[in-house]
């Protein structure tokens, strides 16, 4: 079924399916020319909101941080969430490194060992976060 909903807080349906394991993002962002540029990322859920995180100065951040508008698609062969809206842009390093040891636990949840020698490698680096509370969420799942 495909649904669509403008309303601030987040479907259950939508949160089961963005909460699986193994689902990557595809991050929308608009270049300084206007092309859309695309990117995949992990994610976390915060809530009704969507956090992203990268190392500073890799495009997709930057074009953020000029200009929060954003549409992410998490996608399973045929399953699939599309949220759209502004992100906030969070640069404080002990959030942004706080978010991205939280996604690197997430996604290495079967191998803690690799998890944590990423932390390690991460710590070494200027992050951002950016938290999208979505203005727009359609989503194609099963019922």
């Amino acid at each position: 079924m495909t649904a669509t909903t403008s309303s601030p807080a987040m479907p259950r349906d939508v949160r089961r399916f963005l909460e699986e394991p193994g689902h990557f993002a595809v991050v929308a962002t608009l270049d300084p020319d206007g092309a859309v540029h695309h990117a995949v990322a992990w994610y976390l859920l915060a809530g009704d909101a969507l956090v992203l995180n990268s190392r500073a100065g890799r495009r997709w951040p930057d074009n953020l941080q000029r200009d929060p508008r954003v549409s992410v698609a998490v996608a399973d062969a045929y399953q699939w969430v599309s949220l759209r809206g502004e992100v906030e842009v969070i640069e404080d390093q002990e959030r942004a490194q706080a978010d991205i040891a939280a996604m690197a636990r997430r996604y290495h949840a079967d191998d803690p060992a690799a998890a944590e020698r990423q932390v390690r490698t991460f710590r070494e680096q200027v992050r951002v976060s950016f938290v999208l509370s979505p203005s727009r969420v359609t989503a194609h799942l099963e019922e």
